[in-house]
């Protein structure tokens, strides 16, 4: 009895206690309810599937055959379905073989795995199942023998091996049979991994001729790229003579095989052109400021007094003014006539690089005085002099299909694409007489009647 009464007199006691406790503070006001997480950004809202760009979904439209709705459709369901890719991919572990998207708008996901029993947990995220014999892991692993073997064999004719997922297999791209299965061997893999493709294709790099980047003659010096241009079906640059004589070989700003001196005239004139290999392809632009690009859209000479601006792979891009056509300039090697002089600085590797006016090819850097910190004087070929000799044809953001005509054959009264005219030539277009009034190189685009900035009726 006494325990009991003992027991309630400390429940009183806590109880008063509590009591006491409760009054003695103010009570707490209430505290704010945690706030619901609203849901996360889709995967399309996080890779930016959901506001695509017009130039991608135009591309998108044009090479994949899609309305916009259905790219801009396809492309959130491609996000979509990378994220649930990555989870299964995460949950199937050495198991996992690989994914893959199919079909033009839906991206309907499939996802590859060596053990059925992972099939509704495939399924379950919305995805299809593919039951294969080797995980992706162990592709890799037949690849890497491969990859090591390549280093040793640098197998010309077995130019492409790869993991293919679909297939479940590595494959093999070669010329022939015998080729890949030499490769095959010689890496020490189980053919039963090792699918083969035979095709002729030979993969290269693919790099453009960019007005002012650099390249190196038999590896003795180094000059840069003025303008491309093509002759016939070959493609090329104009560039300096005094970079290099017929039969020389050139390497890219990049070292990389790029082609051959085709023609070069020095001393007299300054100038020349390389024919290059399928590697490279001509484009119309120079490199600018800050490696933007500016595009050619013709060969009209500049005044006397004009702007002008050059881009050289020593000193990049400069301008300044035309002080003077047609100036004879003797240097050590010999006398070149013809040369435009300029209030624009250059140095050593810049022969050859480009001076434009606007958007107009003006000639390739010779040389001059002084340099880019305390500046100096330089010298250009004029670009549609070099386009004539050696008949060649400049490439420009509206390139002339024409090909370059003598100007002393029977038609050479009539107008054509790709010639090069002067100052007061006079031609005959649709039966009317045009005289020539700014020298430059026809384009397609550029017919007397159209341009009378060029061409006045006689």
């Amino acid at each position: 009895m006494v325990g009991r009464h003992a027991a309630r007199s400390r429940r009183a006691a806590l109880t008063a206690l509590g009591a006491l406790v409760l009054t003695a503070f103010p009570p707490a006001a209430s505290a704010a309810p945690e706030p619901v997480p609203g849901p996360g950004p889709t995967a399309a809202q996080t890779l930016g599937a959901d506001t695509p760009s017009a130039q991608v979904l135009h591309a998108m439209q044009r090479d994949l055959k899609l309305t916009p709705d259905q790219a801009a459709t396809r492309l959130v369901n491609e996000a979509e379905a990378g994220t649930r890719a990555g989870r299964l991919r995460n949950m199937l572990g050495d198991r996992f073989a690989g994914a893959w998207v199919s079909g033009a708008t839906s991206a309907e996901l499939t996802v590859a795995t060596t053990d059925a029993a992972d099939t509704s947990a495939i399924e379950a995220q919305g995805a299809k199942a593919a039951v294969v014999r080797k995980g992706l892991g162990e592709l890799r692993a037949v690849k890497e023998k491969l990859d090591a073997t390549a280093v040793r064999m640098r197998p010309a004719e077995t130019p492409v091996w790869y993991v293919d997922v679909k297939a479940n297999r590595v494959m093999v791209q070669a010329t022939g049979e015998a080729a890949a299965a030499d490769f095959i061997k010689t890496a020490g893999v189980d053919g039963q991994d090792v699918g083969v493709r035979v095709s002729a294709d030979r993969p290269r790099l693919l790099k453009d001729l960019v007005g002012g980047d650099a390249y190196y003659i038999d590896g003795r010096s180094r000059c840069s790229v003025g303008f491309s241009v093509t002759k016939g079906e070959q493609q090329g640059f104009a560039t300096a003579g005094h970079c290099g004589e017929p039969g020389d070989e050139t390497t890219g700003f990049d070292q990389s095989d790029q082609g051959t001196f085709q023609a070069s005239t020095f001393p007299g004139k300054d100038m020349a052109w390389v024919g290059v290999n399928a590697d490279w392809s001509a484009t119309p632009d120079v490199r600018a400021q800050d490696d933007q690009r500016v595009q050619m859209a013709g060969s009209v000479e500049a005044l006397v007094g004009a702007s002008v601006c050059r881009s050289g792979s020593t000193t990049g891009w400069h301008c300044g003014t035309v002080r003077q056509h047609d100036t004879s300039v003797r240097y050590p090697e010999g006398t070149v006539d013809g040369l435009t002089e300029t209030t624009v600085c250059a140095e050593a590797g810049d022969s050859g690089g480009p001076f434009v006016a606007g958007a107009q090819a003006q000639g390739t850097t010779s040389g001059g005085s002084g340099d880019c910190t305390d500046g100096g004087t330089t010298f250009y070929q004029p670009i549609n002099p070099l386009l004539s000799d050696f008949g060649l044809t400049l490439t420009t953001t509206s390139a002339s299909e024409g090909t370059p005509a003598s100007q002393d054959n029977a038609a050479a009264d009539a107008w054509a694409a790709g010639r090069v005219y002067e100052v007061g030539a006079t031609v005959t277009h649709a039966g009317l007489r045009y005289r020539c009034l700014q020298s430059h190189q026809a384009q397609n685009v550029w017919s007397p009647e159209n341009t009378p900035a060029l061409w006045q009726r006689v």
